[in-house]
């Protein structure tokens, strides 16, 4: 199986800066993770040529010595949650309100210029108030379930969160459609400047946030998690019944 069989998700679990070139190609390894990078890139529309320097592109970060960054497939589910809590969850709830004021301020400064994200203020507010529900349900039930090694009872919550995530990533392409993907307009304020660079950093934290969840965390609690046991023929598998 080439590079080009394999799913976004895998390749982002086993290949350190992996994220970076699907970032740049416009390629979602979080929340359409499973796609395989042949399919994934065949859907933006990129040609058979463009995906084999896509899998050159891995193939030559495979083959670097030494890893990139901390590796989360080999990781315990604690230490994982902690680096969510720490570098995702907090670093979410700084983000987004400096990010609804820069936008409110361009929205009221600029708001007649065509390429204003006129809206994106409000969308943002919406981001906020949906991904501060999601943290907190992964905070207070789906994260102490995992960490207290019930992965089979956690299997209910993590098909809401994949869900919910799923929605998060339609948030992103709202963003997208509002900003032009990010683009600057010419002669931008700084102000402006500063709102789409914090754009683009939220884009990717939240991209990466999405996938160590979808394709680390979950995979391996789903994978640990016992098989459910067989239920007796004679109801309740007393030999008395025999």
């Amino acid at each position: 199986m080439t590079l080009q069989d394999h799913s976004l998700g895998q390749l982002a679990r086993q290949i350190p800066g992996a994220t970076r070139i699907f970032h740049d190609h416009g390629l979602d390894f979080c929340c359409g993770g499973k796609q395989t990078l042949r399919d994934a890139a065949q859907q933006k529309g990129l040609d058979a040529a463009a995906v084999a320097a896509i899998a050159a592109q891995l193939c030559g970060l495979q083959n670097e010595a030494g890893p990139l960054t901390q590796d989360w497939n080999t990781a315990a589910p604690a230490a994982l949650i902690d680096h969510i809590l720490t570098r995702f969850h907090a670093r979410h709830r700084e983000q987004l309100p400096e990010l609804i004021r820069l936008a409110r301020r361009v929205e009221q400064v600029h708001g007649d210029r065509p390429e204003c994200p006129n809206g994106l203020a409000d969308h943002l507010s919406e981001m906020l108030s949906e991904l501060e529900s999601h943290m907190q349900k992964e905070e207070q039930v789906l994260f102490p379930m995992l960490l207290r090694g019930l992965h089979a009872a956690a299997s209910r919550p993590i098909t809401v969160m994949r869900a919910e995530h799923d929605d998060h990533g339609v948030a992103l392409q709202r963003l997208a459609e509002l900003t032009h993907d990010i683009t600057l307009p010419r002669a931008a304020c700084n102000t402006w400047r500063a709102l789409y660079l914090g754009l683009r950093t939220l884009r990717e934290d939240l991209m990466e946030h999405i996938h160590l969840e979808n394709n680390v965390l979950f995979e391996t609690t789903t994978a640990t998690a016992p098989a459910p046991v067989p239920a007796q023929a004679n109801g309740c598998g007393c030999s008395a019944h025999a």
